[in-house]
């Protein structure tokens, strides 16, 4: 007996001393109320920022409304049976909702007189008749076999969970907020369930002096570093990793297992949070420590499980104490809504943490209660089924919480990282070299072909020109009138003309015939007729210049399919055209790319712009490389424009491995299947048709419009990329862009426009990421060619993309700023480079063949 007592005192002598060991190694994880309370007032603040309209694009909790008012989406269908019980009688209902071509509702019902004695008699008495009834009603129906959904009307006060909680492998929340809360919805009565997505607490550093580097270590090795830094301090996915590696930290100073090391404990996932549960047990823990750590092989000492025990405890406690903190601004919230002394409300919870750890729940709840005194909290497991409200709600956070994960992982192939994005600047690199090289340039995806533009405007043009502009589905003429002197002056007057679908996938004579057609007409229009004036042509397409007046068309983009014409100089074929015309006849001076006229047009207001750019239907870029550098030209002296035709970048399958499969759809649909794969990815001709095929997926899993593919959302090009501009306009609200989509002809909820929202926004940030690191690419080749530390320089835009999307300009140029730190880049919006650039170009080549004529004099 007195062995016994010795062994029993001497026992917890060792655990409080072990304990106490522990306590103070994870000190920083041992939380006092009042670091517990600072917590819970910061997450209150965050819930603020969620749901204001001007922080929520910052916040980290984003408090996403789920738009659930109980309102049913026309998708129902089975058999149902409803009680109605709220007076002296009540009302059973047999309600079937099928849903062929149309949905259509049969109800069947039946009252039942509830006698005087059952409604003052007991609880018990009542349910028995509510029972008895049903039962005779299910006889006369003939469904007593059946195992039917009851859904129950009960129009008496009762307490409500208005509050859903996961704590499992992730975790999550939702609450009943007050509409007039929420900036984001339009509406100021009743309430709306918020997703509040509390997952990513913490994100924006605010948790920074309670994360331990032991989470810091966690979320180094996740799949989404810096993301639900939150979800990685509390939730079950994370939590036998954090013991591990607390454990390994006391190994290697000697604190457990007299410092033995194993291959096994230093392999991430082999302790797993079910093991952390197993360990906490009071009875059989130490045991299962020492079972759990032998198959570790660290030979555990009797102190060594006591310990584990003690960090199992530790972390777990933790997690319990952040969850309550967090709870607890949510129920303050909840109280100052209702504008109430005392909050008294259910909340639904699920989670295999929260329902497997032997100590968990009554952690969270002590907690809970000792930080919201004020708050009278019920507790309800979701399967209990003593609410269904409680239920309901709590079946919300999980859908939601698995809705949002999966769109996540859908969505996370379109967001590249910084070493991503560093490989695409390098692989691009590689591609320009090739380009510019002889023996690679014929092989070669970026054809950096040469222009034969050699120099910028130098303010002395001057004359008439005329210009045309062809790059897609509208072909404009313009004449150009450039005054030079002290008052400069360029003035413009265009007609601007359609290309039918049938010319630009016709013969090559028939478009050219409808180019020369639509010249006569503005020559006509501006009584022009009898002037031979010099042209520049704008041919935005791949062209191999011979000379400034000579172009080879290499292929067809933006949907042009006309015969006969690739491999064919375009000027030729426009000459041609005007013999044929017999109207008129113009002096060809140069073919333009429109990058190149963007360059010159920006040049000739801004000395230094020596790039161009078009973020716009198609995506290109030039600039002013070294002769030294263009092996396909003769010389080495001065420089020369050159056009990358940077939308074919990956057609070798460099970019593979960024690629997703609804990038692989939208090419494989194409017309020019394999090929421009770099301007299908930022293009504004592709980012609505990778968005379409988007949505298509999401619905086919039931994430949008009901799981039901519209007619509409099945139509090629419907989804155009100005949509993506105005839906993710900052100042539209939710239910401004579901307008938009409803325009588009797809049905959709409020829900539905968050989602479609978000992915807009994280396809055209991939396009606006991806083209920054083309040009980032560029602008370090040429501060590299002209060895320089640091290059400042200019690069002209042009293109509905840059010009109208309210974020792609803003996220292109962070991304070249990140990507090429030693270049100081500004970016200047082009006026009308694709015009008034091929006019500068013209009265350039003019000047330069004027003065040449009198060399040769």
């Amino acid at each position: 007996m007195i062995a016994a007592q010795l062994l029993a005192y001497y026992f917890t002598e060792l655990k409080d001393d072990q304990n106490k060991k522990v306590s103070d190694y994870l000190y920083s994880m041992r939380f006092s109320d009042e670091t517990l309370l600072d917590i819970m007032s910061r997450f209150r603040r965050e819930l603020g920022n969620g749901l204001g309209h001007d922080t929520n694009p910052t916040a980290t909790v984003k408090m996403l409304p789920t738009f659930v008012r109980s309102i049913p989406d026309g998708s129902e269908k089975g058999d149902f049976i409803a009680l109605d019980l709220g007076g002296s009688s009540f009302r059973i209902l047999r309600v079937k909702v099928s849903h062929e071509k149309k949905q259509t509702v049969q109800m069947e019902s039946q009252v039942y007189e509830t006698p005087e004695d059952i409604i003052h008699g007991s609880g018990t008495q009542l349910f028995d008749h509510v029972a008895d009834c049903l039962g005779d009603f299910m006889d006369k129906q003939k469904i007593k076999d059946k195992k039917l959904p009851v859904g129950f009307t009960f129009s008496f006060p009762c307490s409500k969970c208005i509050i859903g909680i996961i704590i499992g492998t992730g975790t999550n929340a939702c609450y009943m907020e007050e509409l007039r809360h929420i900036d984001l919805v339009e509406g100021d009565e009743g309430r709306m369930c918020i997703n509040t997505e509390w997952g990513a607490f913490g994100d924006d550093g605010s948790l920074e002096d309670i994360r331990t580097e032991f989470d810091r270590e966690i979320d180094r090795g996740s799949l989404n570093p810096g993301k639900q830094l939150f979800e990685k301090m509390v939730s079950g996915m994370y939590m036998g990793e954090l013991v591990r590696l607390i454990l390994v930290k006391m190994a290697k100073e000697g604190l457990l297992f007299e410092g033995r090391i194993t291959p096994e404990l230093l392999t991430k996932g082999k302790i797993e949070t079910k093991h952390v549960s197993a360990i906490e047990k009071s009875k059989e823990g130490l045991t299962k420590s020492k079972e759990i750590l032998t198959r570790l092989g660290v030979e555990p000492s009797q102190e060594d499980c006591v310990a584990v025990q003690h960090v199992c405890t530790i972390v777990s406690f933790r997690s319990a104490n952040l969850i309550a903190a967090t709870l607890g601004a949510i129920l303050n919230r909840l109280k100052d809504n209702k504008g109430v002394p005392r909050l008294r409300t259910t909340v639904g919870i699920d989670g295999s943490l929260y329902k497997m750890h032997p100590q968990y729940a009554r952690r969270l709840h002590k907690t809970v209660r000792r930080l919201v005194p004020d708050s009278d909290v019920r507790f309800l497991l979701s399967e209990s089924g003593s609410s269904k409200g409680a239920a309901m709600v709590t079946a919300v956070a999980y859908r939601l919480a698995d809705q949002t994960r999966q769109i996540a992982q859908t969505l996370d192939e379109f967001r590249l990282s910084k070493a991503q994005l560093l490989e695409v600047k390098k692989r691009m690199r590689v591609e320009i070299e090739n380009g510019l090289k002889k023996k690679t340039h014929d092989t070669a995806t970026v054809k950096m072909l040469p222009t034969f533009v050699r120099s910028t405007p130098d303010g002395t043009e001057n004359g008439d020109f005329l210009a045309l502009d062809l790059g897609g589905t509208n072909f404009r003429v313009l004449l150009v009138r450039i005054r030079s002197g002290k008052r400069r002056s360029v003035e413009m007057h265009n007609k601007i003309y359609a290309i039918p679908i049938e010319v630009m996938q016709g013969t090559g004579e028939e478009l050219f015939d409808h180019i020369v057609y639509c010249i006569s007409d503005f020559l006509d229009y501006m009584g022009m007729k009898n002037a031979r004036l010099p042209l520049g042509f704008t041919f935005s397409f791949p062209c191999k210049q011979t000379s400034l007046d000579a172009g080879i068309l290499v292929n067809w983009t933006k949907g042009f399919k006309a015969t006969d014409c690739e491999g064919e100089d375009v000027v030729d074929l426009l000459r041609e055209g005007i013999k044929r015309k017999e109207e008129f006849d113009l002096d060809v001076v140069a073919v333009v790319n429109d990058t190149v006229g963007t360059m010159m047009t920006c040049a000739y207001e801004e000395a230094t712009c020596e790039v161009g750019l078009i973020a716009g239907t198609g995506s290109n870029a030039c600039y002013m490389e070294e002769m030294r550098n263009i092996e396909m030209v003769e010389g080495d002296k001065g420089r020369m424009c050159v056009n990358m035709e940077w939308g074919a970048f990956g057609d070798n399958g460099c970019l593979d491995d960024i690629r997703t499969k609804y990038d692989r759809a939208v090419d494989e649909n194409s017309l020019n299947e394999g090929k421009q794969r770099y301007e299908k990815m930022c293009s504004g001709m592709y980012l609505g048709e990778i968005v379409r095929n988007i949505l298509i997926d999401l619905t086919k899993r039931g994430f949008l419009f009901r799981g039901q593919i519209s007619e509409t959302l099945k139509t090629r090009g419907i989804f155009e990329t100005k949509f993506l501009s105005q839906i993710e306009s900052d100042r539209l609200a939710l239910l401004q862009v579901r307008a938009i989509l409803q325009q588009l002809g797809l049905d959709s909820t409020c829900d539905d426009s968050i989602i479609v929202k978000e992915v807009c926004g994280t396809v055209s940030r991939r396009a606006a990421q991806i083209c920054g690191a083309g040009m980032a690419a560029v602008v370090d080749k040429i501060r590299e060619n002209r060895g320089l530390d640091h290059l400042e320089i200019t690069v002209g835009v042009d293109g509905t993309l840059y010009k109208l999307h309210p974020h792609f300009s803003r996220i292109m140029h962070q991304t070249v700023k990140e990507l090429a730190p030693k270049c100081d880049v500004n970016f200047l919006l082009s006026e009308d480079g694709s015009g008034k650039g091929a006019a500068l170009i013209t009265a350039v080549g003019v000047r330069q063949r004027e003065l040449e004529l009198q060399q040769q004099k």
